[in-house]
């Protein structure tokens, strides 16, 4: 009896024996990180850097916020430019000889003119103009020594906007047309010759400006416009500088 009891003691033992060792195995989810033969440990991935949503996310709203700006200017600039007419009246200052041995005098001048665009940058231009000034003749046989004088000019040409902000624009102009002048109205009878100026006469003219223009609104601007004036009076090529300036209207869409 005594023997069977040892038996059955010693096969317990050794039944539980394979439990235990299974038992104090490591488990797959606790093993480390299985390196491929041909791979050493230091080759493994690196982690992936963060995210960077948030900067791309700031990024797309910047761009977002410069493409509306340039949308609102873009419309400005075509809602001030896009107009088909354009009507302008001012004055204008001009240094002209009179004479072919007489000095420059400066002359003041009325101007109107019209501008018809055909977008929003090139336009044609109708302008009418009358400059008088006072020319000194120097002492002569004649009581006349300064005799008032005046032209008269018709022009065409175009126009040509380079440069183009909401509230300022730039533009070329080239006319050609006629020039009349009257210089001897105030010569009390004696005429152009015995005080040295030219005949009255009916020329060409020529001017060629840059107009300047600074937006009040979409419809109104101031202008300033230095611009090279050339006539032929007494058969001579007269090489004359000024300005205009005044109020543009735009109108018409």
């Amino acid at each position: 009896m005594y023997s069977f009891r040892r038996f059955a003691f010693l096969l317990m033992i050794l039944s539980a024996a394979p439990l235990s060792v299974l038992a104090q195995s490591p488990t797959s989810s606790s093993d480390p990180a299985v390196v491929p033969p041909n791979q050493n440990p230091s080759q493994t991935q690196a982690p992936a850097p963060p995210s960077t949503d948030n900067r791309n996310g700031q990024v797309t709203v910047q761009s977002r916020i410069r493409a509306r700006r340039e949308q609102r200017r873009a419309q400005a600039i075509h809602d001030t430019y896009s107009h088909t007419y354009e009507a302008f009246v001012g004055g204008g200052y001009q240094r002209l000889t009179p004479g072919p041995n007489l000095q420059h005098l400066t002359m003041y001048s009325w101007d109107v003119a019209l501008t018809r665009y055909w977008n929003d940058r090139l336009g044609v231009t109708i302008d009418g103009r009358g400059y008088y000034g006072t020319a000194f003749v120097g002492l002569n046989s004649t009581s006349v020594t300064r005799p008032a004088i005046s032209h008269y000019d018709g022009l065409i040409g175009p126009t040509y906007r380079f440069y183009m902000r909401p509230r300022y624009s730039l533009a070329a102009r080239v006319m050609g047309g006629v020039a009349h002048s009257n210089f001897s109205s105030d010569t009390n009878g004696f005429g152009t010759a015995v005080l040295g100026l030219y005949p009255d006469s009916t020329s060409y003219a020529i001017s060629a400006g840059v107009l300047g223009e600074a937006n009040v609104s979409a419809n109104l601007s101031l202008r300033l416009a230095p611009e090279y004036f050339s006539t032929g009076f007494g058969s001579k090529m007269q090489n004359d500088y000024g300005f205009t300036y005044g109020f543009v209207y735009r109108l018409g869409k």
